[in-house]
């Protein structure tokens, strides 16, 4: 079903009142697997289907609550693992989030390690991505409208700096800072991309950060990534060569990392964002206002309101 955006959490029509005040009450968007929304103190949960002008979303949307924190999973691959890297639909995924409301859109990601003092099991908050994809939708505004926002510091720092704390809380294996190489995928690199990726001081490679945080910021959300070690990619000698069986193994111990980090973040509320991720749009659309059809400027209404 479609949603109306006046009905959704975080919108002017699902305040709440405490003591005599109306506060909108914060909404984390979490792209991950489906482990996520399996949290111990989550309330009031729904599941929802929501359309979108690009299309549908990886899946269903389960929403809830923790504290004063509504939250809104999407299993980015879908459930069962249906999608691949590069057919994610990336965009439906961002828009629903934003639509539900959301202000902040945490992505939980497995990925290899290309540093010898990131072993796995290692809970890495990277400051920087090194795009490597070629075929995936980058942009929303692709179609009738042309805007440039700026992506030097491609997650939102004060998101990274209260996320990191959570992080540390919950395992002794955790480093703040890295960059993420973002191949296209599905397959694994080879051992001569391992270690050209090495030589660029990289520290971590996945497949899924690219284009979401270039979506993110054109919505205007605050986004940063938990990217959680599984190998050692295909660099190191004294370790097996990265296996979908040996990923899997380690995958569930992630989880539980994962899904404590997300509940407390929850349960401390999100913090306020000093870099203006939500004016990212202010001056970047370049296109003349009288060459936007009316039918690419609802498409993209909800990041211009």
């Amino acid at each position: 079903m479609s949603l109306a955006r006046s009905a959704l959490p975080g919108n002017p029509a699902d305040r709440e009142e405490q003591a005599g005040v109306v506060v909108a009450m914060s909404v984390l968007g979490v792209l991950g697997g489906s482990g996520l929304y399996e949290l111990s103190g989550l309330e009031n949960v729904e599941e929802i289907e929501v359309e979108t002008p690009f299309g549908v979303p990886s899946s269903p949307i389960i929403t809830g609550q923790i504290g004063e924190t509504k939250l809104a999973f999407v299993a980015r691959h879908g459930r069962g693992h249906n999608h691949t890297p590069s057919s994610v639909p990336y965009r439906a995924n961002i828009y629903a989030l934003r639509l539900l409301g959301a202000t902040h859109v945490l992505s939980v990601s497995a990925v290899g390690s290309l540093q010898e003092r990131l072993p796995p099991l290692t809970a890495v908050i990277p400051d920087q991505i090194i795009d490597r994809t070629t075929a995936r939708d980058r942009t929303f505004f692709d179609c009738g409208i042309v805007a440039h926002v700026g992506l030097a510091d491609p997650y939102c720092e004060s998101f990274r700096k209260d996320l990191f704390p959570h992080v540390a809380s919950v395992t002794d294996r955790s480093a703040f800072g890295g960059t993420y190489v973002c191949i296209e995928g599905p397959q694994f690199s080879t051992r001569a991309e391992s270690g050209l990726y090495r030589s660029w001081g990289a520290a971590i490679i996945g497949m899924t950060a690219m284009p979401e945080a270039r979506l993110a910021r054109e919505a205007g959300l605050c986004y940063a990534t938990l990217a959680m070690v599984t190998d050692y990619d295909v660099w190191h000698e004294s370790e097996g060569d990265v296996t979908v069986e040996m990923v899997q193994r380690v995958l569930a111990r992630n989880a539980s990392t994962g899904q404590d980090v997300v509940r407390r973040l929850a349960e401390t509320g999100l913090p306020a964002c000093e870099r203006s991720c939500a004016k990212a749009l202010d001056g970047a659309v370049i296109t003349a206002p009288e060459a936007i059809s009316d039918e690419t400027a609802d498409r993209i209404a909800l990041f211009r309101s």
